[in-house]
């Protein structure tokens, strides 16, 4: 089975609103997305310096799939019947992001 990694990079298109953007991304999304069928884990970062076009906040999830195009087209389903019954908010802006398959094992420190 082939692990992956997918990337959002996205902002909050109103600053005041902030608290409002990271409860809707924490709560309602991120627990939608981890619905479809491959998506493993889910976890959230802040870039407290991101340069001109970057996003501010980071999206990962990672995907263990032995066919990631039918994960993919779940994954796009499912977003898009999320977004029918109103869960998408107007808040979030994309401004990137990437799918990465991974071509190593993870390394941990030794204590």
């Amino acid at each position: 089975m082939e692990r992956w990694l997918l990337t959002v990079e996205s902002n909050c298109c109103d600053p005041s609103r902030e608290d409002e953007f990271n409860d809707w991304y924490d709560n309602i999304h991120l627990p939608d997305i981890m619905e479809t069928p491959g998506f493993v884990s889910a976890v959230r970062y802040e870039n407290t310096s991101p340069a001109e076009g970057q996003g501010r906040f980071l999206a990962m999830y990672e995907i263990e799939t032995d066919d990631l195009a039918r994960t993919l087209a779940e994954f796009d389903q499912i977003v898009n019947a999320r977004a029918k019954q109103g869960r998408m908010s107007d808040l979030v802006i994309a401004v990137g992001g990437g799918l990465y398959r991974q071509v190593g094992a993870p390394i941990k420190k030794k204590k």
